[in-house]
Order: C-alpha cells, then sequence, then structure tokens
C-alpha cells in the first residue's frame, strides 16, 4: 500500500509537481496559502488540508516547496505549521531554496520529534515539474533517500545524494549562482551588439552554431529576443537566490565579484518592475539605462 503524501505549496513549481504525484497512484493531500491554487487538484482526486499542521498530521511524507526562507519559517514553525503536525517516522522533505543553514535547523528540529528530513530542491523548470523530469539535489541521510526515492522518481529522473543535510541547498545555490551570470552574461551580450547596430538574432545564430543546442539558446534567447518574459523562474526568486548564494559565500570567506555584480543589476530590474517577470528579464537593465 503507498504511503500518504502531503504536499505544502502550489506555486510554478509546486503544483504541476503534486500533480505527477497524483498521477502516480498516491493519496495526496495538499495545502496552499492562496486555497483557489489547490482546486483543481481536488477535482482530480486529491485532498484539501486546512492547515499545514492538519496536512503533516496525515502525511507519511510531507512536501514543501515555497517561495523562500520566510515562507517555510512560516509553514512550518507559524500558527498551525507543519511542525505541530509531523508524527514520529514520517519523512519531511523540503524542495524550496533556502539557505544550507534553515536546512540544517529544519533537520535538528525534526530529529527531536522523531522525523527524517532531507533538503531536497530542484532544477528544471517549469517544464520539467510538469514532465516529471525534475533534478534533485538531495542533502540527508542515505536510508532516509531510500524510504523517499520511489516518490520524488514521480517528479524527477535524477537524484543526486550530494552530502549531509544542507548540502542540497549549498549545491542549488551554487546551480543558480551559475544561472543567473549565464543569462545576464547573455543579456550583456545582446546590448552591445545591437548598440553596435548588429541585430540580436545574429548574435544568437552564431551562439546556436557555435557553442550547440542548450537551454540558454533554447528556452531564454527566443523570449528575451522578443522581450517577452513570461515567469518559468521569477526574477524576484533568482535574486533571493543570489542573495543566499552571496551570504553563504561570506559565511566561508569566498569573494564572488561576478555575483555581487549580478546581485546589483538583478536588484535594479526587480526593484524597477512593475510585474512579475522571469529572470531573464535581466535584460531590461539596458533598456533602463537608455530610457
Amino acid at each position: 500500500m503507498k504511503p500518504t503524501i502531503g504536499f505544502i505549496g502550489l506555486g510554478l513549481m509546486g503544483k504541476p509537481m503534486a500533480h505527477n504525484v497524483l498521477r502516480a497512484g498516491y493519496r495526496l493531500i495538499v495545502w496552499n496559502r492562496t486555497p483557489s491554487r489547490a482546486d483543481d487538484l481536488v477535482r482530480a482526486g486529491a485532498l484539501r488540508a486546512a492547515s499545514p499542521q492538519e496536512t503533516a498530521a496525515q502525511s507519511d511524507l510531507l512536501v514543501t516547496v515555497v517561495s523562500d526562507p520566510p515562507a517555510l519559517e512560516q509553514v512550518l514553525w507559524g500558527p498551525s505549521g507543519a511542525m505541530n503536525g509531523l508524527r514520529a517516522g514520517s519523512v519531511l522533505i523540503d524542495s524550496s531554496t533556502v539557505s544550507p543553514e534553515l536546512a540544517q535547523r529544519v533537520a535538528q528540529a525534526c530529529l527531536t520529534r522523531g522525523v527524517d528530513f532531507l533538503d531536497a530542491p530542484v532544477t528544471g523548470g517549469t517544464w520539467g515539474a510538469a514532465k516529471g523530469e525534475l533534478v534533485f539535489m538531495v542533502g540527508g541521510p542515505p536510508e532516509t533517500l531510500d524510504r523517499a526515492r520511489g516518490l520524488l522518481e514521480t517528479m524527477g529522473q535524477k537524484i543526486f545524494l550530494l552530502g549531509p543535510h544542507g548540502a542540497g541547498q549549498t549545491v542549488k545555490l551554487g546551480m543558480n549562482l551559475l544561472l543567473a551570470l549565464e543569462v545576464d552574461a547573455f543579456a550583456e551580450a545582446l546590448a552591445l551588439v545591437t548598440a553596435a547596430g548588429v541585430e540580436a538574432e545574429r548574435l544568437v545564430e552564431v551562439m546556436q552554431s557555435s557553442m550547440g543546442r542548450a537551454p540558454l539558446l533554447d528556452v531564454k534567447a527566443p523570449l528575451m529576443l522578443k522581450g517577452e518574459f513570461p515567469a518559468s523562474f521569477p526574477l524576484r526568486l533568482m535574486h533571493k537566490d543570489l542573495r543566499l548564494a552571496l551570504d553563504l559565500a561570506r559565511e566561508h570567506g569566498v569573494e564572488l565579484p561576478a555575483g555581487q555584480a549580478a546581485y546589483a543589476t538583478y536588484s535594479k530590474v526587480k526593484d524597477s518592475a512593475s510585474d512579475d517577470p522571469d529572470y531573464s528579464a535581466v535584460l531590461r537593465f539596458w533598456k533602463m539605462k537608455h530610457d
């Protein structure tokens, strides 16, 4: 008999992940701060809980996917928080992107309750979440991953056990630092060639011939050329992840000058945005400079 799965957080990533869990035949209990986000899952057979605590109390394995550290702290330790409902012997899997320090703090809180924990942030975008092709970066004991592997395989195609609690978050921040710099560098290159009078599409054609196909070229570049930024990964979250990466770097005495520069660029675009665009909207920085 399959375990009962709880799911807290039904945003851009969490919702398609939860749909894949439901399609795999698990009994699914869901909660989201905005209740309407759960409506289609409930129609498909999921049960709606009244609070994070109620979700946790009914779950053998509980997955959290929320936007940032304060949101995770709220759903775990806030009023009717999940920590109050977690049962001894259950497993908590956090697939949010937060700091390694917070992941370690959650692990300690779980330990005192007899609950197993994994920090398991993901990469792969909303398209990977919809297809069940995410990559999980896991921190925690191997035996806990063994308990959770079947569930994770309904949502992802690759699972990397990277070390103790916090290791998953550390690698995720490194990954997002790389993605942020990659898109920022591409935006700089577009600004340079177009300012010099060359069509941006010509740069992309040369890149495709010299660098091969890649997510930047396949997914981001076409929309950036059109000036369209539908949020697959919101800029506000990449901005948050850059801040977490820089915090982690300071903690370990590592200088990230390119990361600092990228954070300043993303900050200016975020502060001026009246919408909630994808992080590829960092391209707006150069338009702002000329307005």
